[in-house]
């Protein structure tokens, strides 16, 4: 608990605590170990408690634990919000905490089951004090130093969920209409190109959209026709009805990048209801009447089994609103996030550290509508140093003034303005040496 914090009594903050619980009705001897925010309220702890960061080391801790060792956390939405008691449901898996569970469940917002297993339970004790000791910015023995480094970059690779290629085509064969989403530089584009050369060997189309992207251009229009002689108007098929009828003879990936910078409704009109998942994957093809003729002299336009539709789009860009509902319903939306160990693995020391920063900045401190814009790790990967060094200076410095200049960084404007500068000096001191 807190250094402050009196031998005896109740006491406030966030504290450690370790439950052993003994044989009682049939139940095995276990222990829970969890963080708590004590009976006397947030103080002296409020700057970490309702740090949106903390809560959001904690869900990265839950996701590493279960990936390490398979051991399930469970963690408060709101740590300050000492109303909330430990959800029913993981009361009724863990009823041997019951009394613990009934006396302290309203201050209690993240707990583990120790496993009984010595090498599993090592691996959960170690993470949650390692945590509690960097939420409290201790600093480690130079001994273990090595480890505490090691232990928060693993924690930073599971602080976003993960999605790998196979697990996206998995969905994109189960689903058909799926929008990867994501913060700049995160490799959304690189992903979806990827899946069209692997997995459809090349059998499919990338287009792009922009504001001037109409229903003529996607779906079908009257288009001018010009020719030496005369000017004429021809029905002219869209994107979409090029690759329904690519789609007809087998498998079709039709690639939208920027999916959200045109007005998609209006981009698809009647066609909307052709995105339906569950029917086209059980036989049951929809089909819509288009407002005028095609080229081939139809007018009905049905949805094939073969075709799939992949969009990227980025969070940062303020326009995602014009997604509505019913846009929404049709596709699946993957999030993909920063990447730490792609930028560990290239090698180069000042990419690594400048990641870290910069995550670690926005992660602690930028409310949720801000997380969205923490710059990716493409940002941060060069073929050498001084590459690097322009990327970092003509493309990463930029864009984070842009997004002071905006006024959308919130809370971590401050901490921003300073890694600007630290990053500046990491910069000069490199040309220098």
């Amino acid at each position: 608990m807190h250094e402050d914090t009196l031998e005896s009594g109740a006491y406030g903050g966030m504290s450690l605590i370790w439950f052993p619980v003994g044989h009682n009705d049939g139940q095995p001897a276990s222990s829970l170990l969890t963080l708590v925010c004590g009976t006397k309220g947030l103080s002296p702890d409020e700057h970490i408690l309702g740090r949106p960061g903390h809560v959001r080391h904690l869900q990265g801790l839950r996701r590493y634990l279960a990936a390490t060792v398979g051991v399930s956390a469970w963690v408060k939405h709101d740590p300050t919000n000492l109303g909330q008691s430990v959800p029913k449901i993981i009361q009724e898996q863990h009823p041997q905490f019951s009394r613990v569970y009934s006396r302290y469940g309203n201050y209690i917002y993240c707990a583990v089951e120790v496993p009984k297993d010595p090498e599993k339970a090592e691996v959960v004790v170690a993470a949650l004090l390692d945590l509690y000791a960097w939420e409290r910015n201790w600093t480690p023995l130079k001994a273990a130093s090595g480890e505490i480094t090691a232990f928060r970059n693993a924690l930073r690779k599971h602080l976003f969920p993960r999605v790998e290629k196979e697990q996206l085509v998995g969905l994109l064969r189960e689903r058909r209409f799926v929008v990867l989403q994501g913060p700049p530089g995160t490799g959304k584009t690189r992903m979806a190109k990827q899946v069209l050369r692997d997995s459809f060997q090349e059998k499919g189309r990338s287009v792009q959209f922009h504001p001037a992207v109409t229903y003529e251009t996607f779906v079908s229009g009257i288009m001018p026709a010009v020719s030496e002689k005369s000017l004429a108007f021809t029905v002219s098929p869209g994107w979409l009805v090029q690759a329904i009828r690519d789609a007809q003879d087998g498998e079709f990936l039709l690639h939208v990048d920027e999916i959200n910078r045109a007005d998609l409704s209006r981009v698809l009109g009647e066609a909307i209801y052709l995105f339906e998942p569950r029917e086209i994957a059980s036989g049951e093809l929809g089909s819509v009447r288009l407002p005028q003729e095609l080229d081939d002299g139809t007018r009905d336009l049905t949805m094939p089994q073969g075709l799939y539709v992949l969009g990227t789009m980025n969070t940062a860009d303020r326009s995602i609103a014009i997604l509505d509902m019913a846009v929404r319903r049709r596709f699946a939306f993957v999030d993909i996030w920063p990447d730490i160990e792609v930028v560990a693995n290239q090698g180069i020391e000042l990419a690594t550290e400048a990641f870290s920063r910069l995550q670690d900045i926005f992660v602690q401190y930028s409310p949720d509508d801000a997380l969205a814009l923490v710059p990716g790790h493409s940002y941060f990967l060069a073929e050498s140093e001084p590459e690097l060094r322009n990327r970092l200076v003509f493309e990463l410095i930029p864009l984070l003034r842009e997004y002071l200049l905006d006024g959308r960084l919130g809370s971590c404007d401050s901490e921003i303005r300073a890694y600007i500068d630290w990053l500046e000096g990491e910069i000069a001191n490199g040309v220098k040496g």
